[in-house]
């Protein structure tokens, strides 16, 4: 989150012109500080220890949710931000990525869901 403060206002002093691609910039790297965090708060959470209660199959099972959820929401709003660049540089024959990466996304979401589903009964 530093490095993409520092970035932003580099950017500012450096080309005051260029404020929407540095904008752009910005969130793309903070979309991905936060799906990084929250694989670091997965991987905390997997080598603690186990809380009362609760057993190791159901906290990889509440991490694998909360990941696959973050990543997601990454991956769209990096769709929505290519999506935005393309259309501002006249890019319209590109757009078959960030459509690409929704249908991923989507793809990621139905195998979460299937996942949760069958694993339901060891709850």
């Amino acid at each position: 989150m530093v490095v993409s403060v520092y970035n932003f206002a580099h950017g500012l002093l450096t080309d005051p012109a260029d404020v929407v691609t540095l904008i752009i910039r910005t969130i793309n790297t903070l979309v991905i500080s936060l799906a990084m965090y929250e694989l670091g708060v997965g991987v905390d959470k997997e080598y603690s220890t186990v809380k009362k209660g609760e057993t190791i199959f159901q906290n990889t099972r509440r991490t694998i949710t909360r990941f696959v959820g973050t990543v997601c929401i990454a991956l769209v709003l990096e769709a929505l931000i290519m999506i935005i660049k393309y259309s501002q540089l006249d890019l319209a024959g590109n757009l078959y990525y960030p459509i690409g990466i929704i249908v991923a996304c989507s793809f990621l979401l139905c195998a979460l869901g299937g996942f949760l589903r069958l694993t339901a009964h060891a709850e």
